[in-house]
């Protein structure tokens, strides 16, 4: 059974420095995606999580049979925006869009996707499942932190990750850079000071 370490592979982009933020090149990379709106503990974000989790661990599984490859299912990510970023702030959630989506391995295919789908499909039906896709995702170039605490407390190293951004020149919309947020704990089980959490932006050249 050949093991892949997805997480040491990609440590620059899963585990970047806490200290200071760092600017990195994301490749482009293979994701299960829902697409949503609303707040983040919303039923529908739940229901898009469900729905994600249930095809990640069912590919993970067909691949380990079909194929003897291992491979831990990576974190849970979300793309955050507002159509008028004017109005994206911590106190107007119910006007927030979001993407939730996990990182597939390359030698997953849309033909494997499927074929979890009809599976997950046939045996839970989550209420999301409709809305899955599986697309090709390319952030390229970003300024990222390691962050520790509550969500609700992002605000300071927000604002760092975008400092660092114009000193080297880039700019963003937040809407075709949106915010990134990769969730490397389960809030239902960590206490809300104690979260990790990697938050990048994206930026472009003017």
């Amino acid at each position: 059974m050949e093991k892949l370490e997805l997480k040491k592979t990609l440590k620059h982009l899963y585990n970047p420095p806490s200290k200071a933020p760092v600017m990195v090149e994301v490749p482009a990379m293979n994701f299960l995606m829902i697409d949503g709106s609303g707040k983040p503990d919303s039923l529908a974000a739940a229901a898009a999580i469900e729905a994600l989790y249930a095809v990640a661990y069912t590919i993970k599984f067909s691949v380990r049979k079909l194929k003897s490859i291992d491979y831990p299912v990576m974190p849970l990510e979300g793309l955050w925006w507002a159509d008028d970023m004017t109005r994206f702030s911590t106190e107007d959630k119910a006007n927030w869009k979001w993407t939730y989506m996990i990182m597939q391995p390359d030698f997953v295919t849309a033909e494997i996707v499927k074929r979890a789908v009809d599976d997950v499909r046939f045996k839970k039906n989550p209420s999301a499942l409709p809305k899955l896709k599986f697309e090709k995702f390319d952030e390229g170039t970003s300024a990222q932190i390691f962050y520790i605490g509550a969500y609700a407390d992002e605000g300071p190293a927000i604002k760092r990750l975008h400092d660092l951004l114009h000193e080297q020149g880039y700019v963003f919309d937040g809407v075709k850079q949106k915010h990134h947020e990769i969730y490397l704990s389960d809030p239902r089980r960590t206490a809300p000071e104690k979260l990790k959490t990697v938050i990048r932006q994206p930026g472009r050249k003017p």
